[in-house]
């Protein structure tokens, strides 16, 4: 990937107690165009951050007069927009997690290798383009799809492996794009791979490659998915599918940041970041044995939860808008208020796709430029699974205004997750993808602000 130069002027603080080491760095940051300083401690680093003018924060996580997590804390608390990268011993990568998990930009392990710290500087440096012009891709205005927009934004702004969880066709891998591209790795590929996919007797040579004789078949040299994302972003969906034995292979490529061709003898450096999704929880997958814990650390350093359909129903008229403008049907076409109304009703088992399969099929029964409710075909939510949703609408509801029906659905939905909850609202504000303070807005405008909070 080829970034744009950093500020010639851009000043870079390196907090470690080697001296040797802020030598050597300052050195190969001056040949970027950088103005280097030195820290010796956490006091003294704190100091100077405190003064500002910094573009970015290189830290050793072990320093003479305390932890390096602390400095990491302290600056996403008083200093959040100066990005901050680790430096780390290669037995240290845990306490690497954990400076990710505050907020780290990305680590470095020691000793260090230059060229690797260079790509790191560029992408730390480097402004990307404003992420709201991506985000348009993520539509709705529901409360929760605008605290995933804002989570995407905060991640972006980091290199720590990402695991995206969401029911199938939630759109997991849309944030994952959306991850990228808000990013400084916007430039660099983007690629995506689905496990479950794959067989498993290749999809160790899919992912790390081949060198030519490996295996029989193996006829020339592969490079293989993560070399392929180099510079970018390697999205692995429905990572629980992967075998327990590539697991081992992939968790060595996440801690020492190199690869290892199958039937080869060296490692390869590489500059990916990792998102992986599944429908599945990985924490349960664990407990079965059927995924590594250690692996499990490594990939979940940020976890994002798309909310399915049914707890953003306010962002079906918008969606449908939007997939009716993508389906390009001369002349455009439109949603009658009961066809919307019996929309918002549903269920929706299979999400934003299942919505967008309706969509297509109801636009090939219409002969107008209007879908009427006669033309929308749904399917029922299997008896053996949980129905969380209210029930299609009845004559009187549909008879409603749409805001109205809408309100009444939410406020169903509103007392069902309070019951579920036991009357706990952060319990049930956790539940409907919601802040406290949004729920409490939620229920008094919806006159379901009675009783005790707990």
């Amino acid at each position: 990937m080829t970034l744009p130069p950093p500020h010639p002027h851009a000043r870079v603080l390196i907090v470690d107690d080697e001296r040797d080491l802020v030598d050597l760095l300052s050195i190969t940051l001056r040949r970027m165009g950088l103005e280097p300083e030195g820290a010796s401690g956490l006091a003294e680093a704190r100091d100077k951050l405190a003064a500002g003018g910094f573009g970015l924060c290189l830290a050793d996580l072990r320093l003479g007069d305390g932890d390096g997590l602390d400095l990491v804390a302290w600056i996403q608390k008083h200093r959040p927009e100066t990005p901050v990268a680790v430096l780390t011993a290669h037995a240290s990568v845990d306490a690497a997690v954990r400076a990710l998990k505050l907020g780290a930009f990305d680590f470095v392990t020691k000793p260090v290798d230059l060229e690797v710290l260079r790509r790191l500087v560029n992408a730390a440096l480097h402004n990307p383009p404003s992420p709201l012009d991506r985000l348009t891709r993520l539509v709705g205005h529901a409360a929760c799809t605008e605290a995933l927009r804002q989570t995407i934004v905060r991640v972006s702004r980091t290199q720590a492996p990402v695991h995206v969880h969401g029911e199938t066709g939630t759109g997991k891998e849309l944030v994952a794009r959306l991850i990228h591209q808000t990013g400084s790795r916007s430039e660099g590929p983007f690629v995506a791979v689905n496990c479950g996919a794959i067989p498993q007797e290749l999809v160790e040579s899919e992912l790390f490659g081949h060198r030519r004789g490996a295996f029989t078949g193996a006829v020339a040299d592969h490079t293989g998915l993560i070399r392929a994302a180099e510079g970018g972003t390697l999205f692995l969906d429905e990572i629980a599918d992967l075998p327990l034995a590539t697991q081992v292979k992939l968790l060595r490529v996440l801690q020492d940041k190199a690869v290892r061709p199958v039937g080869g003898q060296q490692e390869t450096a590489v500059d990916v970041r990792f998102i992986s999704a599944t429908h599945r929880r990985l924490e349960t997958e664990v407990a079965a044995g059927r995924f590594r814990e250690d692996l499990y650390y490594r990939l979940v350093v940020i976890e994002i939860d798309v909310p399915p359909l049914r707890e953003r129903r306010e962002d079906i008229p918008d969606l449908c808008t939007s997939i009716l403008a993508r389906l390009g049907a001369p002349p455009p076409l439109t949603l009658s208020p009961e066809a919307l109304a019996l929309l918002a009703g549903h269920a929706f088992p299979g999400n934003v796709r299942e919505l967008e399969n309706i969509l297509e099929r109801a636009s090939n029964l219409t002969d107008g430029v209007t879908i009427e409710a006669r033309h929308i075909v749904l399917r029922e939510r299997p008896t053996t699974a949980p129905t969380p949703s209210p029930v299609p609408p009845t004559a009187e509801a549909a008879s409603l205004s749409l805001p109205r029906y809408l309100e009444s659905l939410e406020r169903e939905r509103l007392a069902e997750a309070l019951q579920i909850c036991g009357g706990n609202r952060s319990a049930a504000a956790r539940r409907l993808g919601l802040t406290l303070r949004q729920l409490r807005y939620r229920l008094k405008k919806l006159g379901l602000d009675g009783g005790p909070e707990r």
